[in-house]
């Protein structure tokens, strides 16, 4: 016979495998994406993904509309905007760094959370914290300094800075998404950052030309719009009801290690020794800081990721 607890247990189950496939999406487009900036440049990129995601969204929640109410719009718009300098970052830093190096770095934003919130909020972060950051710190170095700190590459700095967008994304999604619709505010987020990127395009790049839509560039945009973009929001705020922020949080520090593995199946990109062991620092970094962290920061966790 199924009892309740059984049929919670279930669910938390099945809730954490729809997470891990979202972070396995997220993980897997850092290789397509660096393809397709081959072709097309990066904020036009970004521009038609995320209008591909909000056109998708708006289809499924069109009902919500009615709902809508200014002090959404004003924190979806601030909140996308963290979001747009994220994705600005990470996909110009694709054009210069590896799908792996990318990938791992993003991840640093699990970690930044804790700094970001203690500089915000004006509180010292605990001693396992400290070290996690300590731990993703030195894996970082390892990871994009094996070269040595004067020929740091540029495409590292850019995803560095990714990495802080998206540690304050977070930040900001778990100050705001208690007051205000989820569904709402994600989409108000996706069309600032499509519209965000749009601009920005038309000042500093070319327009898209039809050559410019090649194979991998329909691919990039076929998988990073709707899985990684306008699916994965539906499947966390679907989902993540049925688990815990902490057991979500760690889930998706899984997305830099399928970012490395999804590179080596893809495109053969081969991690030094060095660099395996800033990778592993890394996640050590990540899992400390969740595992043992302020249970009051685990609520920052529940924004959408970095893919």
């Amino acid at each position: 016979m199924i009892t309740a607890v059984d049929k919670i247990r279930t669910r938390q189950v099945k809730a954490n495998l729809a997470l891990l496939a979202v972070a396995f999406v997220w993980g897997a487009t850092f290789v397509v994406v660096q393809d397709a900036l081959a072709d097309i440049t990066p904020h036009y990129f970004n521009a038609i993904r995320f209008t591909l995601a909000f056109a998708f969204l708006a289809a499924v929640y069109r009902s919500k509309f009615k709902n809508i109410r200014r002090p959404t719009i004003r924190a979806g718009i601030l909140i996308g905007l963290i979001l747009f300098s994220g994705y600005a970052f990470q996909t110009v830093g694709l054009k210069y760094t590896t799908a792996s190096n990318s990938g791992f770095i993003t991840g640093l934003a699990v970690v930044l959370v804790p700094l970001i919130t203690a500089l915000t909020l004006r509180r010292l972060p605990t001693i396992p914290v400290i070290l996690g950051v300590t731990s993703a710190t030195i894996g970082l170095g390892l990871l994009s300094l094996s070269q040595g700190i004067d020929r740091l590459n540029t495409g590292d700095v850019l995803t560095f800075f990714c990495a802080l967008s998206f540690g304050l994304h977070i930040v900001m999604v778990g100050k705001y998404a208690p007051r205000h619709d989820p569904v709402l505010l994600a989409l108000i987020q996706i069309a600032t950052v499509a519209a965000a990127s749009l601009v920005l395009g038309a000042f500093t790049e070319a327009v898209p030309q039809p050559q410019s839509f090649s194979r991998p560039v329909w691919l990039a945009l076929i998988i990073t719009a709707i899985p990684a973009t306008a699916l994965a929001f539906l499947i966390q705020n679907t989902v993540q009801k049925f688990t815990t922020p902490t057991h979500t949080a760690i889930i998706f520090t899984t997305e830099p290690v399928f970012a490395a593995l999804t590179a080596f199946a893809a495109s053969g990109e081969v991690l030094s020794t060095r660099q395996l062991a800033g990778c592993v620092l890394i996640l050590a970094g990540m899992l400390v800081t969740e595992l043992k962290g302020s249970a009051s920061q685990s609520k920052t966790k529940e924004g959408p990721g970095a893919g």
